[in-house]
């Protein structure tokens, strides 16, 4: 029996149905981690409509002088259909399900990928997943704090004699996936970096894509951002671009030490001839 529970090693050399087998295995800890964050979501959903998703909103509303008839008592999203309620707290809970099980995620994440690095560099496990979180919440801050600009932005447009009445299905489902979105966004370096460790691109590529990759990081913040205002365009685009231009030091940084601490001009000069090599201690004619 003791033998029956311990966990089979992994083998030295993986095959394509070994790599399928670890990956379904990851996933399923990946998705019991987001059902149980989930189940905190739902418990813990009354308190975040009230202090941290509602603020926001109603701060917006009474810088544009909203009538009572919109404000009311006290600040309020409105439903129009029985289940939008429901479905609301479903969705927003899913999110912080994410969100609570991102250190889980990115752990799975790093074991799935560590066949390809050496020794050395599976050490990275603890500053990976720590690194991960940190920007993952910073873009998540970062989108709560940018969303009151784009949600003024976006009912200006609308006109002045247009008051806003918004309802919970719409509103959260916008700042949850902005914070979302954010906070995946920023994740991005972390992938730039695996990429040189597991080979797959290098530090110059990226130096002389950096033209193409203003492009693509634009372009890439306007499809993810939910909102497409320029305010919040911005806000994920020059963060984005400044960690591309991190990861191609970090980059750079991995390769001197990969090459044992050797400038890489000297690691890749050409040997002398053979007729020049002398024993060691030998003087020199």
């Amino acid at each position: 029996m003791r033998l029956w529970l311990r966990r089979r090693p992994r083998p030295a050399v993986m095959g394509f149905w070994d790599h399928i087998a670890e990956l379904r295995n990851r996933l399923i800890w990946s998705i019991v981690a987001i059902g149980l964050g989930m189940v905190v979501g739902l418990i813990v959903y009354d308190w975040l409509l009230e202090s941290i998703f509602l603020p926001p909103y109603c701060r917006v509303l009474e810088a544009r002088d909203a009538p009572a008839s919109v404000l009311g008592d006290s600040c309020s999203l409105v439903i129009t259909s029985p289940l939008e309620g429901f479905r609301t707290r479903i969705k927003v809970s899913a999110y912080l399900g994410v969100v609570l099980a991102m250190p889980v995620l990115l752990w799975h994440l790093w074991r799935f990928i560590t066949p390809a690095l050496d020794r050395r560099e599976k050490r990275w496990a603890v500053p990976f997943v720590f690194a991960g979180c940190v920007l993952f919440v910073s873009g998540a801050v970062l989108a709560y704090f940018t969303f009151e600009r784009a949600l003024e932005f976006l009912i200006s447009v609308s006109g002045d004699v247009v008051d806003p009445l918004l309802g919970p299905g719409a509103y959260l489902g916008l700042v949850t996936f902005m914070m979302l979105a954010f906070g995946i966004g920023f994740e991005f370096p972390i992938v730039l970096i695996f990429g040189q460790l597991a080979g797959i691109v290098t530090p110059s590529q990226l130096n002389r894509a950096r033209r193409y990759a203003i492009v693509g990081i634009v372009a890439g913040a306007a499809i993810i951002t939910p909102s497409g205002d320029p305010v919040t365009l911005a806000a994920l685009s020059v963060p984005l671009y400044v960690f591309y231009e991190l990861s191609i030091l970090v980059g750079y940084l991995i390769l001197r030490r990969r090459s044992g601490g050797v400038p890489l001009r000297r690691r890749f000069r050409r040997s002398p001839p053979a007729g020049d090599e002398r024993q060691a201690g030998e003087p020199a004619p």
